[in-house]
C-alpha cells in the first residue's frame, strides 16, 4: 500500500498510519544516534538537493549541511526525544517529521529545548533521504 492511499478508511488507514509513525520513529532513533555518536555520517542521510535551515541560517545541498552540522560549536551532545509526530507528505511516499526534545551540552547545567522538522523523500535505492531539515531552539 503505498503513502498515496492515506486517505482511505478502516484498516488500510490504521495500517499506513502504523507504517509512517514506525518510518518516523526509526529514522528519529538513527539520525539522532548518529547526532550525538557519528555527527560525519549525517551526510549520507541528505542528497545533493536536500535544505537545512539551522536557526535561521539556510544550506543546501550534501557538502554544505555536512559542513554547518559538523561545524557547531560543540563536539558532543545529547539528544532526549520528547516527542515524534509523523505524517505522508504530499510528495508520493514522502513523510513529514516533527521532533520535540531537549539537547545536553558538556558542561552546561541546564538542557536545551529543539524542535525539527524533516521532509523524508523516498530513495531510488528504497530507503528515504531527508529533502528538508528546519531545527530551531526554543527559548522562553
Amino acid at each position: 500500500m503505498g503513502l498515496g492511499e492515506w486517505g482511505k478508511r478502516g484498516r488500510g488507514r490504521e495500517e499506513m498510519e502504523e507504517q509512517v509513525e514506525g518510518v518516523g520513529r526509526a529514522f528519529v532513533d538513527h539520525y539522532y544516534y548518529l547526532f550525538d555518536n557519528d555527527r560525519s555520517s549525517l551526510s549520507s542521510l541528505y542528497h545533493s538537493n536536500s535544505m537545512l535551515t539551522f536557526e535561521g541560517h539556510k544550506v543546501q545541498g550534501v557538502d554544505e549541511i555536512s559542513r554547518k552540522l559538523n561545524l557547531l560549536p560543540f563536539d558532543q551532545c545529547q539528544h532526549a526525544i520528547s516527542t515524534i509526530d509523523s505524517q505522508p507528505s504530499s510528495f508520493t511516499g514522502g513523510i513529514v517529521v516533527f521532533v520535540s526534545g531537549s539537547l545536553k551540552l558538556p558542561g552546561e547545567e541546564h538542557q536545551l529545548r529543539f524542535s525539527q522538522m524533516f521532509h523524508l523523500v523516498p530513495s531510488s535505492e528504497g530507503s528515504f533521504f531527508v529533502q528538508n531539515d528546519i531545527f530551531r531552539l526554543n527559548y522562553g
